[in-house]
């Protein structure tokens, strides 16, 4: 759709006045452009001239004046789309104050696809009617099947291209050409957006239980009321928690309002889209970072048109421009997923709770171990909760038990237990199926050289090479550096020394392999999983039962269901505990209880077996015996002793650059300028475990706070004081979820 210009009328124009243009640029302000016709009212789209080049921003105020009239630069154009909304304009700005970042920075996430602003393109459709019916009776052509065929099919009066027609019929471009020169189809100009199919609200829902049925008729009742509210559905694993905020996504698009459903891994959806297109006929449209360019701009425009009722994807789809949402869910809302670390460092759950107050819908947020911040705040009144304490359908939840390795004799370079062996052995004897859970990527974590005892590391960044033995070669999980494993030792030059330590998911299918000999074994981890289309096929092959013993890292955790898996097995239950950071035990129940979860979905029983070194752990004897509640209390009363959220404020300010020395100094003068105050305690800088990354040197400042300072304005301050020099840069992190 071409722009329109406000050079472009020669009538008498209204007198020329002036708007702020916000741009998706790293600046804080709006910068003034005169308007010498038409209307640009706040929100919407236009071109303007911003140095050299034109830069597509959104109409912020009316400017602030700062500008002579005599200097300012008219807009170059307007386009022609629906403009941003004042909703998604403040959820741009409240971002931006909460994270310290420049509005522009917040404000290029919602203008993420520059080909949304182009014109659309047009195509020639061919459609039959009323008048093309008619010609094609009386009119004296001849009638071949191939023409037969082409009619037939535009019978239904829907426009289609010639390829669509051609794919359709088998019939060529002369044939369609044909019919539209003898006035038996029309020909029609069309833009070449594709069309999304509306999920129908009005098909039968699932057959729900008695609290599934209380849960999602208040659901509705909040939908209804069209007003904001905050609920947690707190649901144990299985306990049929989507089909429940279906029925609250049935009401807003009976309302004719849009939904958004926010999920941690956009590729791990294969089931929730199939279920939702059992309810609703139709999937919804998914956003994620695999869509082409056309899709994006296709989907953008579609959400913009309000010509997309669901949307559901991972969390840049938070900032997609909804003119009417209705509806807000954060599937999962405790995965640490939602948590965006670069760029501009955000938290998706609490962006979204804020995208529903401003829109003035309600949020739903979902999970069977939700964060111990959403647990506060229930108790705080401040979110309602609605609970499904028990599995649908009668299935029982797992029995979990502990595997004390300190007792158990493995054989070397094994790590599979002798009760987890004999339970897997039994599960597939009895033409069940097993998980087994580890959450290190790769081969082998650590690879060194057994003659000197030199270690391959990152020359990038202070970490580790991990050994991936099916892809022959030594790669970094942070920066993506990857080299094949030397010949020879760099230090001692010794001929094939190097060994592996310790296992990853690789290696772990090393081993079931040669222990379950002739079971279909597939391993599921994110460097194994190319798109959605791949964990898709993935996770049918585990429904279709093709697949005996699934080894994943954490995406098996993902909400998975399969009927025919017994047993879950974890293999190094410890390992996220070691983390040493403040939700090092909260983050490490949550993922085991969802691999858990994973076990006895159906009528078959299932069992979890925990390896582990301290059996007394808290994590442990929460998870054996299934007393989440006490786990969550002790933990809060932990984090309320020590003044940490959710009962105090963090925040960390990340101090980087190419030059170590450089760094060091800005990370001082940060120290020197620090904010005297009592309430404000200031640790560092110090050197974090990641002390380089990507080829930058880092330091850390960590600042601590209580809940009533406004700490976002205090950094923002303090930021404001330092100069820093070079490529220096300064990220901060408000309530961070990585100290590493």
């Amino acid at each position: 759709m071409e722009p329109l210009r406000a050079s472009d009328s020669r009538e008498s124009a209204p007198a020329p006045y002036r708007v702020g243009v916000m741009l998706p640029l790293p600046l804080d302000q709006a910068y003034d452009y005169a308007v010498t016709g038409g209307n640009c009212a706040p929100g919407a789209y236009v071109v303007v001239p911003f140095g050299k080049r034109d830069v597509v921003g959104v109409v912020w105020d009316s400017g602030d004046g700062a500008l002579p009239d005599s200097r300012l630069k008219p807009i170059e154009s307007r386009l022609d789309l629906p403009p941003m909304t004042e909703s998604l304009r403040r959820l741009v700005a409240w971002t931006a104050a909460y994270t310290v970042s420049p509005v522009g920075s917040v404000l290029r996430m919602a203008l993420s696809v520059p080909s949304a602003f182009d014109p659309p393109r047009t195509v020639v459709t061919y459609v039959a009617t009323a008048a093309t019916a008619a010609a094609a009776r009386t009119e004296p052509v001849r009638r071949t099947p191939a023409r037969e065929a082409v009619l037939a099919l535009l019978a239904d009066g829907r426009a289609r291209t010639a390829a669509e027609i051609a794919r359709a019929t088998g019939s060529g471009a002369g044939v369609i050409k044909g019919l539209a020169a003898h006035g038996l189809v029309e020909t029609v100009i069309a833009t070449g957006e594709p069309e999304f199919p509306s999920p129908d609200w009005q098909r039968p829902r699932a057959l729900l239980s008695a609290p599934q049925r209380e849960a999602a008729d208040r659901l509705v009742e909040r939908v209804d009321r069209r007003a904001f509210s905050v609920t947690l559905l707190d649901g144990v694993t299985g306990s049929g928690k989507t089909e429940v905020y279906f029925e609250a996504i049935a009401a807003a698009l009976a309302a004719g309002c849009q939904v958004l459903v926010l999920v941690p891994e956009i590729a791990l959806t294969a089931q929730w889209l199939d279920r939702f297109a059992m309810r609703f006929g139709a999937r919804p449209v998914g956003w994620h970072s695999d869509l082409s360019t056309t899709q994006r701009r296709a989907i953008w425009r579609s959400v913009a048109t309000g010509h997309a009722p669901v949307v559901v994807g991972a969390r840049s789809a938070l900032f997609l421009p909804f003119p009417d949402l209705g509806l807000v869910v954060v599937d999962e809302e405790h995965d640490h997923s939602f948590k965006q670390e670069d760029g501009v460092i955000y938290n998706a759950r609490d962006a979204a709770i804020m995208r529903a107050r401003f829109e003035g819908c309600p949020a739903v947020l979902v999970s069977a171990t939700p964060a111990l911040e959403t647990v506060e705040n229930v108790y705080r009144g401040r979110y309602d909760r609605l609970a499904l304490p028990e599995r649908h359908a009668g299935a029982t939840l797992p029995a979990i038990a502990v595997v004390d390795m300190r007792k158990e004799t493995l054989a070397r370079q094994s790590w599979i237990s002798p009760p987890l062996r004999d339970a897997v052995a039994a599960a597939l004897g009895a033409g069940e199926q097993a998980m087994l859970f580890l959450n290190r990527r790769g081969y082998a974590p650590l690879t060194l050289c057994r003659g000197c005892g030199h270690r391959l590391q990152c020359p990038n960044c202070t970490a580790w090479l991990v050994e991936h033995r099916l892809q022959r070669r030594l790669q970094c999980h942070h920066c993506g550096y990857h080299a094949p494993i030397p010949d020879h030792c760099p230090r001692c030059d010794a001929p094939d020394s190097f060994v592996p330590c310790g296992p990853g998911v690789e290696r772990l299918n090393e081993e079931a392999l040669a222990t379950f000999p002739g079971a279909r074994i597939a391993v599921m981890a994110s460097d194994t999983l190319h798109g959605p289309a791949a964990a898709a096929a993935l996770v049918g092959a585990v429904q279709a039962r093709e697949i005996d013993v699934l080894i994943g890292t954490q995406v098996v955790a993902k909400g998975h269901h399969f009927p025919w898996l017994t047993v879950v097995g974890v293999i190094d239950a410890d390992l996220g505990i070691a983390g040493g950071d403040l939700r090092a035990a909260e983050r490490t129940y949550q993922l085991l209880h969802q691999v858990a979860g994973r076990a006895g979905r159906a009528d078959r029983p299932g069992r979890v077996f925990l390896q582990t070194y301290d059996p007394d752990q808290s994590v442990m004897r929460a998870l054996v015996s299934g007393e989440r509640d006490r786990f969550i209390m002790a933990e809060l009363a932990e984090r309320r002793r020590c003044a940490m959220p959710p009962f105090g404020r963090l925040a960390a300010i990340i101090v980087g650059g190419p030059d170590e020395a450089a760094v060091e100094a800005a990370a001082a003068a940060f120290a020197r300028t620090a904010p005297r105050d009592a309430a404000i305690e200031v640790l560092g800088p110090a050197r974090p475990p990641l002390a380089v990354l990507r080829g930058r040197h880092r330091r850390r400042l960590l600042v601590k706070t209580d809940r009533a300072t406004n700490l976002p304005a205090i950094l923002r301050a303090w930021i404001d004081r330092v100069r820093v020099k070079g490529s220096v840069r300064v990220q901060v992190d408000v309530d961070p979820y990585s100290f590493v």
